[in-house]
């Protein structure tokens, strides 16, 4: 039963153009969701999808956000929203519970937290690691993605983790305009980041809290 509605969801999610699909388990780390605990009471799997972001538009990014690319990551961000909330309607008509996470809501911007990790959930459900650049990083794809979470009761097989790095690649070191990142992922300075965000957004380059550079470098494995 579990295979079989795992490989129907991921038929469905392929079918909407969603180019990663995974499932994870979540019940010991659901209680550091910034969710209602009567939400999540009986939600253990957490499906997680991810869209590519168009290498065209990134390859326009040099040391800043385009214009351009802050109107994509919008519109992928929409599109991950749309194909959530038809997966949930999907999940429901089978009769389960299904609860859609906002694919980039930020709750908290000091700490630039959400109400769940999409990247540690898309690491748990195997469609990547975590890099250098602090991003999930998947072999095909890099971090040139987005992702989204949807948080189910419906009896679905689960993924693993992959044993992947980032190798010798420092590609993402050498770009950081804000020299966040590090050699290991454990020793990136978010306060770093954030800063450099809010200067892009102070100087009118773009309107919200991207960068983009680090992931126009990373284009993954093969």
């Amino acid at each position: 039963m579990k295979k079989d509605n795992y490989a129907l969801l991921k038929k469905f999610c392929l079918g909407m153009g969603v180019n990663l699909f995974g499932v994870s388990d979540v019940s010991l780390i659901k209680k550091d969701f910034l969710l209602a605990p009567v939400l999540l009471e009986k939600l253990d799997r957490a499906i997680c999808l991810g869209v590519r972001l168009s290498s065209g538009i990134l390859d326009e990014i040099s040391s800043q956000p385009t214009k351009i690319y802050y109107y994509h990551y919008r519109a992928v961000n929409t599109l991950l929203d749309q194909a959530a909330l038809r997966l949930t309607n999907f999940i429901q008509g089978k009769g389960y519970e299904a609860v859609p996470i906002p694919a980039s809501q930020v709750v908290d911007w000091e700490k630039q937290s959400a109400h769940l990790s999409h990247r540690k959930i898309g690491y748990l459900a195997g469609l990547g690691w975590i890099g250098r650049n602090n991003l999930l990083v998947n072999k095909k794809l890099g971090s040139q993605f987005r992702l989204v979470t949807i948080l189910t009761d419906m009896p679905l097989k689960t993924d693993k983790p992959v044993k992947d790095n980032c190798g010798a690649c420092r590609l993402c070191v050498e770009a950081c305009p804000a020299g966040a990142i590090k050699e290991n992922s454990s020793e990136f300075e978010m306060s770093k980041c954030v800063d450099k965000l809010r200067d892009f957004h102070k100087k009118h380059i773009v309107e919200q809290y991207i960068c983009g550079v680090c992931i126009r470098v990373c284009r993954g494995k093969v």
